[in-house]
């Protein structure tokens, strides 16, 4: 959908709700509750509370739905495989599935279970309804069903045989049955979805339910079984349990007190303003809820939107695909591990939310150290610290305002102006990729106005003053803008610099920092990762390899201790000017397995260094730290490519240690 489409519906949107209460209803698929979830699950959920967390900032009356499926056959045969009643096992899924919701910060305003007595009742008088309407017929079925997806398939719907979601085995079904009349709804379905490009999204989505299943000719839909026990008993024939995907996608209603004695909650928010699924159920939620819905005489949502999956190796995400490092898609390890702001900034930064997208553990920890680390930590991290290095922590209000000030000042201006489509239209990805062009300015603007080079004049003072206030009014307004995606790091940065998490609209409204504030101490936000350390802890690694079999030892050479350097006087050592730069860009030196060409920054300065380092260092592990430079060394040429410094290392061969200086400025010298 193009910016400009986007646009006319956001504003056709706010004025249809300019004379009513702003309100949001945000649902995401309960999940079912035959075994634990995975980092795949947790997608949807991270993306449903991230744009919860907006709309509240935005001033919408928000409610947030999730909760668990917990009925049907596959529930029932693991139970018993577990020696437990179906509520028992459920029961303690259920504790999981909150648990993880904790963890990784989901703030839902209701969390349903199908077995729930109030939504038991409501849906045995939905069925009732329905029956009573002549839209439910008794009859017999006949087919094909897939127990894991509770889904009945006709033998043309089949791939090689299997379930066309879950490719595994169906097995052949019959008996006494009530069916829904969805094939009289076809044609109104069709209409609806092709009238109504909004409706589902992303754009595509609409095709593949009109082409694949509504125009191939809609069947009636068997909706009650009478081999299962464990479901919800018809009111008019307790032998039949109602059909699971009935069950489960009333939730929607019952949850604001649908065929309840209050049903103000169902007043106030339905129609749902998006229900967020993954793609593989679209179906259900289009197809037979929408038909549901239309026989009910009850409006249908504004949006259904059906986000891709997270893929390992081409595939769904899921445990059995974790090459054995369950831990990996796990996400309470993740959270724990890395922090849960790492994790729920990386769902949404790495790919398209529309889109399916490669989850490895390699990439999470890449975009950690890149993003997080080198990028937005390493911005709040030096500038708090030259905040107490050069004024003790206290800027003063003194301002002197230079041309070289006004590229930042207006991203500063317009961050939530850029950001604010994308978020609206769900693109996650695209509107932390505009919330990062601030972060990238802002530490480029450190390197362009090189505070430590002013602090060295006095005379300079105000005007460092301004460099710092402007920093720190950039970092105030991304840390507004990332509250949604990374609420725990956003609050830390956000009490650092003594500000307040204000309302989108009002985020880069100038005068939010007083004109004179004290910046208190902030701990590193995101650590470094060891990225071959990590893999290899999960046995992912090359170090999880098994090494091959040691050579024949040979004899010891002895070797002979160098000779100790000559002395030096202090005179001459003063003359060697040791220096902190920052790693800019790093690359392997073509053909040597032990050049590494890099690009390093003394502030107001750029050099290259060719340095013997890469047995010990990947170059991904090196961009963004800050390292101690022999600055006034005589250039060489090694192996063909010029080199202006060295840097400071100990050891030999992968041993080596470079000596890091994070904590220092670009540009200060080393005394």
């Amino acid at each position: 959908m193009c910016s400009c489409t986007i646009f006319a519906l956001i504003c056709a949107q706010e004025v249809a709700m300019s004379n009513e209460k702003k309100t949001f209803y945000i649902t995401t698929p309960i999940y079912y509750t035959s075994g634990h979830l995975h980092i795949g699950n947790s997608y949807t959920t991270v993306a449903a509370d991230t744009m919860a967390r907006y709309k509240r900032m935005c001033g919408y009356d928000v409610m947030m739905l999730t909760g668990t499926d917990e009925h049907g056959q596959k529930v029932e045969r693991k139970a018993q495989e577990a020696g437990k009643t179906p509520k028992e096992f459920t029961d303690e899924i259920v504790a999981d599935i909150k648990n993880i919701w904790e963890v990784l910060g989901i703030r839902y305003d209701k969390f349903i279970r199908t077995s729930d007595d109030y939504h038991v009742a409501a849906v045995q008088k939905i069925y009732q309804e329905l029956y009573d309407k002549g839209e439910i017929y008794k009859s017999e079925y006949e087919g094909l069903y897939c127990s894991p997806c509770e889904a009945f398939w006709t033998e043309s719907q089949l791939v090689d045989g299997k379930c066309p979601d879950c490719g595994r085995p169906v097995e052949k079904a019959k008996e006494e049955s009530y069916f829904f009349r969805l094939s009289k709804y076809q044609d109104k379905l069709i209409e609806l979805l092709e009238n109504n490009p909004h409706l589902l999204q992303p754009e595509g989505r609409a095709a593949e339910m009109i082409n694949n299943f509504l125009k191939t000719g809609l069947r009636d839909l068997c909706v009650s079984r009478t081999t299962i026990k464990w479901g919800v008993p018809l009111p008019f024939d307790e032998k039949h349990v109602a059909y699971v995907w009935i069950d489960a996608l009333s939730n929607y209603l019952t949850a604001l007190g649908y065929k309840s004695d209050d049903d103000s909650l169902m007043k106030k928010y339905w129609p749902a303003d998006i229900h967020l699924v993954g793609k593989d159920i679209v179906r259900f939620h289009t197809v037979i809820w929408f038909a549901v819905l239309m026989a009910l005489g009850i409006e249908l949502p504004k949006q259904v939107y059906g986000h891709g999956w997270l893929q390992m190796n081409g595939d769904k995400v899921s445990k059995s695909k974790a090459s054995g490092a369950a831990c990996i898609v796990d996400p309470i390890f993740l959270a724990e591990h890395f922090g849960r702001d790492a994790v729920r900034y990386f769902l949404l930064r790495e790919m398209p939310f529309g889109s399916d997208g490669e989850y490895t553990y390699e990439g999470l920890m890449t975009r950690i150290n890149t993003d997080l680390a080198n990028d937005l930590g390493n911005l709040v991290s030096r500038t708090v610290a030259m905040a107490h290095k050069y004024f003790n922590g206290t800027i003063p209000a003194a301002r002197v305002a230079d041309p070289i000030d006004e590229e930042l000042l207006t991203l500063t201006r317009t961050a939530v102006e850029c950001a604010k489509p994308h978020m609206d239209a769900m693109a996650f990805s695209s509107a932390l990729t505009e919330i990062f062009k601030l972060v990238s300015r802002a530490n480029k603007y450190i390197d362009e106005t090189a505070p430590w080079a002013l602090a060295k004049d006095p005379a300079n003072a105000d005007r460092l003053a301004t460099v710092m206030a402007n920093l720190f009014e950039a970092i105030r307004v991304v840390a507004n803008l990332l509250v949604p995606f990374m609420p725990d790091t956003c609050a830390k940065i956000l009490s650092c610099i003594g500000a307040e998490v204000v309302d989108w609209d009002k985020c880069c409204s100038e005068g939010m920092l007083p004109a004179e504030f004290t910046v208190t101490a902030c701990e590193a936000l995101f650590p470094r990762i060891d990225i071959k350390k990590e893999l290899a802890a999960v046995g992912l690694g090359e170090d999880a390899v098994p090494a091959p079999k040691p050579a024949k030892k040979e004899k010891k050479k002895k070797v002979e201790e160098p000779a100790p350097a000559a002395e030096i006087s202090f005179e001459d050592f003063m003359n060697v000017e040791l220096s902190v730069a920052k790693i800019l860009e790093c690359s392997p030196v073509e053909k040597s397995e032990k050049l590494l060409k890099l690009k390093v920054s003394f502030g107001n300065e750029e050099r290259q260094i060719v340095s013997g380092i890469a047995k010990a260092y990947a170059p991904a592990d090196l961009i963004g730290h800050n390292v101690v430079v022999v600055k006034n060394l005589k250039p060489a040429v090694i192996f063909g490519l010029e080199s202006f410094g060295m840097i400071l290392a100990s050891g030999q061969g992968d041993q080596i240690k470079v000596m890091f200086a994070d904590d220092s400025v670009p540009g200060d010298r080393i005394h």
